[in-house]
């Protein structure tokens, strides 16, 4: 199988003059963005200065984003303590052709999640920051939401995600390519002629063997469900399994549920919470994953809860187990509010 940098350099989303941060990520910074602490910051993190000063106005800082030549605005919502956040600072626009590249093409608002300041959207609907990032379902911070010139969403991130895939992202909107198709269709096209063996997944001795029916539509299942979708030759699935899994407390929580892994790429044949026959890699798809490991939780009733795209450590990922074990999100189908509640971050 090819390594990730070779896979990467014979792509066309990552262009000559990112070369040399896409070494230096892949050699000295690749564990940098997979590990570290996740409990929340003693000291508050703050976004860099060139981030905009914005009057919150989204119409009026799209329009100054045009006038400048810009392809649009993200809007960037974050929260002081977030380790997380930390590494979006830190490790990705401390590569310095990423914060050009970000500054040529966009200028980034900054949101505060709990603010209370008013915010004006792009149609002209006023909320506070706290409103819009619970209205924008922002589970995790960092989230990022990208406009485009046209002021319509053209891509989302939620979570923290290491700086390929974060480069890739700034292309696929600054070149346009969300006008005609999906970002994980933009990453695949980065593998087009390039023929991999598949390689071996992480087991856990928790996951149900195939076949794979999980359609609760007839008939309720006794435990919430969360699907693993992963990928061999996975250096963050290989992080998951190897630290936060192997975590006791961890490891105990998802016994409370029923846990299948699949192969992101797989054709092997699967049957939804909602009763529909597919393939792995045709219901990865429709899911609109472009990041392995994602785990997606779902209900008793096969509705899903909430899924978990982007890397994840300990901390986050015990409080997302508790929620849906506890079944917080009944009476609080805000992730955010559920978290303090409970004296959560």
């Amino acid at each position: 199988m090819r390594t990730l940098i070779q896979r990467l350099l014979s792509s066309s989303i990552i262009p000559l003059l990112c070369l040399q941060s896409t070494l230096l990520w892949a050699g000295t910074q690749e564990d940098d963005a997979f590990e570290f602490d996740d409990f929340p910051l003693e000291e508050p993190v703050d976004h860099p200065s060139w981030f905009k000063h914005s009057f919150l106005d989204l119409q009026e800082d799209l329009q100054e984003a045009i006038e400048q030549d810009k392809q649009g605005i993200i809007v960037y919502f974050g929260q002081r303590r977030c380790a997380y956040c930390k590494m979006l600072m830190q490790v990705n626009f401390g590569l310095s052709d990423i914060t050009a590249y970000t500054r040529s093409h966009f200028d980034i608002i900054p949101i505060d999640i709990w603010g209370i300041d008013e915010l004006t959207d792009l149609k002209g609907e006023t909320l506070t920051e706290r409103e819009y990032a619970i209205r924008e379902n922002t589970n995790f911070t960092p989230s990022l939401i990208f406009y485009g010139r046209e002021g319509h969403e053209a891509l989302r991130l939620r979570g923290y995600y290491p700086p390929y895939k974060f480069r890739a992202a700034l292309e696929y909107v600054a070149d346009g390519h969300y006008l005609k198709e999906s970002f994980p269709d933009y990453l695949a096209r980065g593998d087009e002629g390039q023929v991999f063996e598949p390689g071996d997944l992480n087991e856990e001795d928790y996951f149900i063997p195939p076949p794979h029916n999980l359609d609760r539509t007839r008939f309720k299942g006794e435990r919430p469900l969360v699907v693993f979708f992963e990928q061999g030759e996975c250096h963050a699935c290989d992080i998951l399994h190897g630290q936060p899994l192997r975590d006791p407390a961890i490891n105990q929580l998802f016994r409370k549920f029923d846990n299948v892994q699949l192969d992101i790429y797989a054709e092997s044949p699967v049957i939804t919470p909602g009763g529909q026959q597919t393939t792995a890699k045709a219901w990865a798809q429709d899911l609109g994953l472009f990041y392995t490991p994602s785990l997606i939780f779902f209900d008793e009733e096969g509705k899903e809860v909430m899924r978990v795209d982007s890397v994840v450590r300990f901390y986050r990922l015990r409080n997302v187990i508790n929620y849906i074990t506890g079944r917080g999100y009944l009476s609080q189908p805000s992730y955010q509010d559920w978290r303090i509640e409970n004296l959560s971050n």
